[in-house]
């Protein structure tokens, strides 16, 4: 392997400042040529679009409005899945009690943006941007939380440090740092930030065989190869650890391919996946319905996840999040509409959990917000800034959320 990695390093070398081989080739030779990355804390970070249900997600039962408020659509306490005597689980979420249960699992309620708009569009911009209320912002947080990592991690070039399971490149990942969005591994579909996707397994060869050069052609081939090596997480040879039982849906496969990419070593720092359909203002369902069907693929996807990650997960730290949560009444189709603060969700293996961090505002008329939705008590960037900081070591945070005046005293103190 030594005497391979030291070809391929000498290879790219030759082609460093070649104007016909693509950036992205040369930063994977290089990735290959150097060190495997083994070890590193890594962040996934899931969009829940559609503005969830927080309120029938974890379930504040000690409040006697709750059940007041949604006749037709609260949990019964009976079926609730307690977890501290005030706030309990949606029962189509029991997969997730055992991490509750071992603290690797902690929750944030009543967490939003302070921007009140109810436009999903404009919230789900502003909370992949980290900059409330600003539509002129040109990049997401996370490539800025890559932006500010310490001096240590920049030194890191490989073009799997960033990945999302997305047809296209999200808010949260454009910026300067180069992203990978992946369509799906089945197909090898590489899209590289600003670009569309290209079959990888038949464009990149292509390049190298239009070459006149016959040295260039030659190191290409290697070239190639070693863009083959680092793509080892076939999904046809790929089998989940013992215990995983990924749910069928986009949602599970994301996150079992992300589960593939991370063990197979190619240097993933962070990663990014969404899951839709949360937008229910008709006919939301109880313990069983619309919601409970998004939540049981939701939750049995992050626990297939985090048993498929084995011992490798416990560097790692899963943050979920959505544009905003639903009003605190039902409506008269029986749904929610377009409320405030919502849940999210922190998992892993530094992760404090089995507690509900954040102030509980109430859920008395009066300590409504607008009268109508759980008010918010936590800045969704501070959860998200004590992830950036104490997993992947971004130290600058007023680059990463500009104009939110964020330091540690914020910190929740989430993650050991």
């Amino acid at each position: 392997m030594e005497t391979r990695r030291a070809f391929l390093k000498r290879g790219a070398m030759a082609l460093v400042g070649t104007a016909a081989i693509p950036a992205f080739l040369t930063r994977a030779v290089l990735a290959q040529a150097t060190t495997a990355l083994r070890n590193r804390r890594k962040l996934v970070v899931i969009f829940q679009r559609g503005a969830a249900d927080g309120l029938n997600i974890v379930i504040p039962h000690s409040e006697p409005s709750y059940f007041q408020m949604r006749p037709s659509i609260a949990i019964p306490r009976e079926q609730i899945i307690d977890l501290d005597g005030f706030f309990g689980l949606h029962p189509a979420m029991q997969s997730l009690k055992p991490l509750w249960d071992q603290k690797h699992l902690a929750l944030v309620h009543a967490a939003g943006s302070p921007d009140v708009t109810r436009s999903h569009f404009d919230a789900q911009d502003f909370m992949e941007s980290g900059t409330p209320g600003i539509k002129a912002t040109e990049d997401g947080w996370l490539n800025r939380a890559l932006q500010a990592e310490d001096e240590s991690r920049r030194e890191v070039r490989t073009p799997f440090r960033a990945v999302a399971l997305s047809a296209q490149m999200p808010r949260t990942l454009q910026g300067r740092i180069p992203a990978l969005a992946l369509d799906n591994l089945r197909d090898f579909r590489l899209a590289e930030a600003g670009s569309a996707a290209l079959p990888a397994t038949s464009g990149f060869e292509t390049i190298y065989d239009q070459t006149v050069d016959t040295v260039l052609h030659s190191a290409g081939r290697e070239t190639f190869e070693a863009i083959k090596m680092l793509e080892s997480a076939d999904p046809r040879k790929y089998t989940p650890a013992a215990g995983a039982v990924y749910p069928r849906g986009r949602f599970g496969e994301s996150m079992m391919q992300i589960a593939q990419l991370l063990k197979a070593d190619l240097g993933v720092e962070v990663a990014f996946a969404d899951i839709g359909g949360w937008d229910h203002h008709q006919n939301e369902g109880s313990v069983n319905g619309q919601l409970a069907d998004r939540l049981r693929e939701f939750s049995q996807s992050l626990s297939a996840f985090w048993t498929d990650m084995g011992p490798e997960a416990e560097d790692l730290t899963v943050v979920t999040m959505s544009e905003f949560g639903r009003t605190a009444r039902e409506n008269g189709t029986r749904g929610t509409d377009h409320g405030h603060a919502n849940v999210m969700f922190v998992m892993g293996g530094r992760v404090k959990g089995g507690r509900v961090y954040g102030r509980w505002p109430g859920l008395a008329p009066e300590q409504l917000n607008e009268g109508r939705d759980l008010a918010v008590t936590t800045d969704f960037r501070q959860v998200l800034a004590e992830a950036a900081c104490k997993q992947i070591g971004a130290q600058d945070l007023d680059l990463v959320f500009p104009h939110a005046a964020i330091t540690s005293s914020h910190f929740l103190n989430l993650l050991a």
